[in-house]
């Protein structure tokens, strides 16, 4: 593997889609940079990876503004590139607007709206020299409004940002896609399912964006499981 090897950030990577796109990429020959609030989980799947050459681990809360520009800067220093960012980070809330404490909502908006913009502003201008790609987890509940789901909505300001991201960078060559999963057997869930997608199934879909020739944009990828109705 050669240090010039592109470099591959992922935020929620400790877990679910994030450490199954990490195990993919590094399969692919990426280095990784792996960002998620647990750094017990971050430093055994980046020792997994191949240690500090290949995975560097970094403690980050997605909602702070400092520490992801501290995040982005420590990747720069070690890795010295950014070629594909991946603003993942995210979690659920239950259905109802009478369900949930009103500061799970607030932490949910958080982490799923600004996190991913904060994502974005972060890693855009090394995104930008290295004429990379930026991805953003949506869901199919940004396709469709969702009975007395918040989640939803902040899953409806994830494809708008998509497309406005999309839009902003058109002319240098960066490409932006938008990963739309329906039902997936992952940590989001608090009970299993059947017939839900694996995590490896959305890295997968990840992997085939991002191997796409440079002049082909996969702008969105929505993926459910087969027996999934809405």
């Amino acid at each position: 593997m050669a240090d010039d090897d592109k470099v591959f950030l992922i935020t929620g990577a400790s877990s679910g889609i994030g450490a199954a796109t990490a195990r993919r990429a590094a399969e692919a020959g990426f280095r990784l940079v792996l960002a998620a609030r647990s750094a017990d989980k971050l430093q055994a799947l980046a020792g997994e990876l191949g240690g500090d050459e290949r995975a560097l681990a970094v403690a980050c809360d997605v909602t702070d503004w400092g520490r992801q520009e501290a995040m982005v800067a420590q990747a720069l220093e070690h890795f010295g590139r950014l070629d594909v960012a991946f603003a993942n980070a995210g979690f659920g809330a239950s259905r109802g607007f009478l369900s949930d404490d009103p500061e799970h909502w607030r932490e949910m908006v958080l982490t799923n709206v600004l996190g991913a913009a904060y994502t974005v502003r972060a890693t855009l201008t090394p995104i930008k020299e290295a004429t990379g790609h930026i991805l953003l987890t949506g869901s199919v509940a940004g396709r469709r409004a969702i009975p007395g789901s918040l989640y939803s909505s902040t899953k409806w300001a994830i494809s708008g940002m998509g497309e406005s991201l999309r839009q902003d960078v058109d002319g240098t060559g960066i490409r932006v896609t938008v990963i739309e999963p329906g039902m997936v057997e992952t940590p989001f869930f608090d009970n299993p399912g059947e017939g839900r997608l694996e995590a490896d199934d959305i890295a997968r879909a990840v992997m085939f964006a991002i191997e796409q020739p440079p002049h082909v944009d996969v702008n969105e990828i929505l993926i459910r499981p087969t027996a999934q109705s809405g």
